[in-house]
């Protein structure tokens, strides 16, 4: 990394530089930006088991917040805090911690890598200025690397990489960097070098300074040492370390327009001043042109203070956000959204906050522009994981933590008022009369649901039990969106969906650990949807006489098949119905499309919901004096008779399966898959493993990973994410029907 004083060049000119703010700024407001600028809103995203948790620790033993590193398989960490957690070393709910390095105020949060917990990924995104990519130096970029690289990218995020586990023998840095290029299809901008010595990682060249970074063994990595590297000294690492600083100045040129004028002026890639490649990678990073890369070994304490370095130097500060900003119509007034809700024990639901503008104050007043009602919020804290200190007020660019709030969930958008929240929407709209939907979608819930793929039901142990776990399951929900409940008509049961038997699982230990709950969980049950392959028409009247009214409805409705618009209703507004059409009663047409919306709910095979349908209506005759109920019940009953003629079938979700295992456990593996209906799709070599990349059915992976176990003596790894919904054939709808139904 760069040296100290280089580090410490005064980030307001930075700012200035960067920014091009306007000079007249008056002191205080400079003071402040100045202060902003040095907060750092970074996540940690990576593939299950590339060494999160592990390098958070390292950041925050480095930064003095805590005095002892724990370890994921001690089950001692700061941010891995559940039980669940320490008990299977996994990252199961992001963790939030607030430190100090090096005079900056780092707001990290550590998130899972499992894709049952995908949901988490998605609610912490949306907060984040910045984010560290870890990959595991002898697999590269895995599965679930794809999944959040792919979920950064819709939300403009500027990453750094951090290749990890470069102490272990099979790892390899030129091979992480080639999966990063073809398969995260970005420009990596290697600024660090690994030191070997017989195989074994001793050191880290910086290529910027050209210094060898040693890491002191006996106080646990503490003591960095830096020392330039001379080609007197060592003429070999030399050559090395300046032919790298060469390829990354003509790379960084090639994307940077003010550095590559730097150089035609020099005529050189030699002289180009550390400073002005620091610069350069900053802007380019925060442009998304490119995604400088370091390396390490954060359980063997290596390499995680100059990744905190590279933090300060190349991820954004709230700051860097302000053009592109849309929480800019609030101007200096609150804007916060909802990134995450935790319930304490002691403290009831804790929200967490990232505030855009203003400022948020304990005891304030909050108006909740989505839900459009105000709350009190009573104590205001900044989080350590699960741990609160409580503050007066949090400042713009920070993540605060609020307790006392009922209603706001997660997503939600906050402010001081509703007067606020009207004339930030109206500046809004002023500046972008066109986009509708987007001032509409940024005002809403700011959280995309995802469908669940696995349900079940869910029962107390007794009836006295029945009210504590709705209890537990609207705080469940409510801290995990992803989370489905519903009460199921029929069976007079709590129906749980979610995202995997992982995801399900962790449920009830939670239910069971910290609600004191003993629940029964039903079998689980695969998400299987419904939808028509042919196309039909027809035509329904119904007629029915309460007292002295007679109520009577004719209606003319068809199935459009593979259908994917937003809109499930549309209307026939050809020469021969238009008339027809437009003379329906708003309200009228209200019923309708309740009658639409129920009838889609279930389908007739399995009463799975039925998707890629559009219904369009062509006629309708409704008597004087029929209900709104008997339009909804006629229109449900026309859909219900055209699914049956329109060949309704059952759709399943297929998964991605990918599998890591040595080479001479697969031809097991691949005769198993063979059993499960799965298409293997691409095999490739990682070291000495075979990775398996295949589409199978979720039906057939149910306890996959006890049989994948048990197939290759505990060898081999494996990650799920699902893919798509699939048709079935006849004969495994028939089974899947058989199953469920019993008949």
């Amino acid at each position: 990394m760069l040296k100290h004083n280089i580090l410490k060049t005064s980030w307001c000119k930075l700012r200035t530089r960067y920014m091009h703010k306007n000079a007249s700024l008056s002191e205080a407001s400079k003071s402040k930006e100045c202060a902003i600028s040095r907060i750092r809103n970074i996540g940690i995203l990576a593939h299950i088991d590339a060494g999160k948790t592990t390098t958070t620790e390292r950041m925050l033993y480095y930064s003095g917040l805590i005095r002892n590193m724990g370890e994921v398989h001690h089950g001692n960490t700061v941010t891995d805090y559940m039980e669940q957690e320490r008990q299977r070393g996994i990252t199961i709910t992001s963790a939030a911690v607030t430190f100090n390095w090096k005079d900056y105020r780092f707001n990290l949060i550590d998130t899972p890598g499992h894709i049952d917990f995908t949901m988490e990924v998605e609610q912490t995104l949306q907060i984040l200025d910045g984010a560290i990519v870890v990959l595991d130096g002898s697999a590269g970029v895995e599965a679930q690397t794809l999944t959040v690289s792919r979920q950064a990218d819709r939300y403009n995020i500027p990453r750094i990489i951090y290749v990890n586990k470069m102490d272990r023998a099979d790892a390899d840095f030129d091979m992480s960097l080639r999966s990063v290029e073809s398969k995260l299809n970005v420009e990596t901008l290697p600024i660090q070098i690994p030191v070997l010595n017989a195989g074994v990682l001793e050191g880290i060249v910086d290529v910027i300074t050209m210094e060898k970074l040693t890491f002191d063994k006996k106080h646990q990595g503490m003591n960095l040492i830096k020392a330039k590297i001379f080609e007197s000294d060592d003429g070999r690492l030399w050559d090395v370390a300046s032919e790298k600083r060469r390829l990354l100045t003509d790379k960084l040129s090639s994307l940077d327009d003010k550095l590559a004028d730097i150089i035609i002026e020099q005529e050189s890639l030699d002289n180009v001043q550390p400073q002005m490649l620091v610069d350069s990678l900053r802007r380019v990073t925060i442009g998304r042109k490119g995604v400088p890369v370091t390396l390490g070994s954060s359980y063997k304490n290596i390499g995680v203070q100059p990744l905190m370095d590279s933090v300060i130097l190349y991820l954004p500060s709230p700051t860097n956000l302000d053009q592109l900003n849309p929480y800019r119509y609030f101007a200096n007034n609150l804007a916060a959204r909802v990134f995450k809700i935790v319930h304490d024990k002691q403290r009831g639901p804790i929200t967490f906050f990232r505030i855009y503008s203003g400022n948020m104050k304990k005891g304030q007043k909050l108006y909740n522009v989505t839900r459009e009602q105000s709350e009190q919020c009573t104590r205001l804290y900044v989080a350590c994981a699960d741990d609160y200190k409580e503050m007066a007020e949090v400042s713009y660019g920070n993540i605060a933590a609020v307790s006392g709030l009922k209603s706001t969930i997660t997503g939600d958008l906050v402010t001081a008022s509703a007067s606020v929240a009207n004339r930030a929407k109206q500046s809004m709209l002023e500046e972008n009369p066109n986009r509708l939907d987007y001032v509409d979608n940024f005002f809403a819930s700011g959280v995309k649901l995802l469908d669940p793929v696995f349900f079940c039901s869910i029962e107390p142990p007794s009836l006295s039990a029945q009210s504590a776990l709705e209890t537990a399951l609207q705080e469940l929900q409510r801290e995990d969106p992803s989370l489905h409940v519903k009460n199921d008509l029929e069976t007079e049961q709590i129906v749980l969906g979610g995202m995997g038997e992982l995801h399900i699982d962790i449920i009830k230990q939670r239910i069971r650990t910290e609600y004191k709950i003993d629940v029964d969980l039903g079998p689980l049950q695969i998400a299987y949807k419904e939808t028509i392959q042919d196309p039909v028409k027809d035509t329904l009247s119904v007629e029915h006489r309460v007292g002295q009214t007679t109520h009577k409805v004719t209606i003319t409705m068809s199935l459009i098949p593979n259908y994917e618009g937003k809109t499930k209703l549309l209307l026939d507004r050809s020469s021969e119905t238009a008339s027809n059409i437009d003379s329906i009663h708003p309200r009228v047409m209200s019923a309708i499309k309740n009658g639409v919306n129920a009838a889609l709910l279930h389908g007739l095979k399995l009463s799975c919901p039925v998707i890629n349908v559009g219904v369009k209506l062509h006629w309708l005759e409704v008597a004087r004096g029929t209900s709104d109920t008997i339009v909804s019940a006629a229109a449900l009953q026309c859909i219900r008779k055209l699914l049956q003629e329109g060949n309704s079938v059952l759709l399943e979700p297929m998964m991605q399966l990918e599998i890591v295992a040595p080479e001479e456990y697969s031809p097991k593996i691949n005769a198993d898959l063979t059993r499960r209906r799965a298409v293997v799709q691409q095999i490739d070599m990682r070291g000495n493993n075979k990775v398996i990349r295949t589409l199978a059915p979720l039906s057939e992976l149910l306890g996959y990973s006890t049989a994948l176990r048990i197939i290759t003596s505990g060898n081999a790894t494996f990650s799920l994410e699902f893919s798509h919904y699939q048709l079935m054939t006849p004969i495994n709808e028939e089974e899947a029907i058989e199953k469920i139904r019993g008949f």
